[in-house]
Order: structure tokens, then sequence, then C-alpha cells
């Protein structure tokens, strides 16, 4: 192997590793999302704003590092927003950093 093929490749596996992280700081969260606070009951059972509600089909949850998790893993009371489907149970809900958390809700 050649010095630039190796440079090349190395290059690229850096670059590999950086996609990632970059990745997950480049989250956008619908203007349209309500604000609430989430409690995993069982299965796709949460509580969301004191409101025991169905998960739906497919429904996706997401961290603060937007990495896709299981409602059972959700902590009690995270801070979240969300998106309801057209029979009004969350479809998309993301969990807050400390940072979103603290930002003024853009639909009010």
């Amino acid at each position: 192997m050649t010095l630039a093929k190796l440079t090349r490749a190395l290059a690229l596996c850096l670059l590999a590793g950086f996609t990632p992280s970059a990745l997950a700081q480049l989250r956008t969260i619908p203007t349209n999302a309500q604000r609430g606070e989430i409690r995993h009951v069982q299965g796709m059972l949460v509580e969301i704003n004191g409101q025991r509600v169905l998960l739906a089909p497919g429904a996706q949850i997401r961290d603060p590092s937007n990495r896709g998790i299981v409602p059972s893993a959700v902590p009690p009371g995270a801070p979240i927003r969300f998106l309801l489907d057209a029979q009004g149970n969350p479809y998309r809900i993301w969990l807050l950093s400390p940072e979103e958390a603290a930002q003024p809700d853009p639909s009010h």
C-alpha cells in the first residue's frame, strides 16, 4: 500500500469516527411540537402531562443525543416535545436536554 493510499484511508477513518457526534448535534424539533413531561407506565403506555396515552404504532422516542430509545428507558418526569398522529397518539417524542428545556416554547 502506498503512502498516499494509507493517508487517504486514515483520513476516511477519522472522518467516519466524527460523523455520528456531529449528526447528533444537528437535530431539529418541529416548532409545532407540544411541550410536556413523560413517564413510562408499561409496554407502549406512557403518561404525558399526567394523562395516560398509548404510543402510536412505530412511535419514535429520541434522547438528547438524538438516539432512538425504547419507552422503558425514558427517565420519569423527563421534559419532552412531542407530535401527535391523526388518532391523537404520540408518534414522535424528543427528550430535551437541559439547554433545550430552558428555551422558551416557540409556539407561544
